[in-house]
């Protein structure tokens, strides 16, 4: 119910308003039946602009420690989350992955729409990343629909590393749907998934007219932390030698 309120009547009016999200390809979403939302991911704004004007509920798995907090805050941000569609990953075989997984096949088996981020994690420079194979691995498991999706300009509005940024209009198109069928029974094999996880990620790529990096999100934002902290040390010692001369 609290989906509903904040998405029709709260959150989600304001942001029609003050945004004006340009949304193409709505009717590629089945309106009945499960199916996975596998979108780019730029900004923590993309799960509020995705589903902003689909009649269905979409749901995420976020972080457990979003549902975990205590006194006022904590119940505050677990009725924003839950209320907001998001579970909990469920951490208890150990893996994020397995964890997350688990979730996703529940809710698809339930008949739902499922969003997931095949990069993983946000882009810290807009490029799109390597997919994972947790979407394909998914798909086959589940049978279900995999529809491309690309936010553009989330980014500009909540950029990486900050709250807010600047006023842009938003776009979100949805693809057509891929069927996978023709590899029932190979979700253990390694080169279909990714081959699967290849052929979703240039859909979304398609769309969003990123440019693809064939390396992995998080993988690119440790050496650019490292590529920085390269560049602060020369400067440094170039400073140093500057001012012993």
């Amino acid at each position: 119910m609290l989906y509903w309120f904040l998405k029709w009547v709260a959150l989600g009016p304001v942001l029609k308003v003050v945004f004006r999200p340009e949304l193409h390809g709505v009717d590629n979403v089945p309106s009945e039946g499960p199916a996975i939302l596998a979108s780019n991911h730029l900004s923590y704004a993309d799960w509020l602009f995705m589903p902003l004007r689909l009649p269905r509920r979409v749901t995420f798995v976020a972080k457990a420690e979003y549902f975990t907090g205590t006194g006022i805050k904590g119940a505050l941000q677990r009725a924003f989350f839950g209320g907001s569609g998001q579970v909990p990953i469920d951490r208890a075989s150990g893996s994020a992955a397995e964890g997350a997984l688990s979730a996703a096949k529940r809710i698809l088996g339930e008949g739902h729409l499922f969003g997931i981020y095949p990069e993983g994690t946000r882009s810290h420079d807009g490029r799109l990343y390597r997919g994972k194979t947790g979407v394909a691995r998914l798909a086959l498991e589940t049978g279900a629909p995999v529809i491309p999706v690309a936010v553009i300009g989330t980014d500009v509005v909540a950029p990486p590393g900050k709250k807010f940024g600047r006023f842009t209009r938003p776009v979100v198109k949805f693809g057509e749907p891929l069927d996978f069928s023709r590899y029932e029974g190979m979700e253990n094999d390694r080169y279909i998934l990714r081959s699967i996880t290849d052929e979703i990620m240039y859909e979304i790529m398609r769309l969003s007219g990123q440019e693809y990096v064939d390396m992995y999100a998080a993988q690119a934002k440790e050496l650019s932390k490292e590529q920085a902290k390269e560049q602060a040390r020369a400067a440094r010692h170039a400073a140093e030698q500057k001012k012993a001369s």
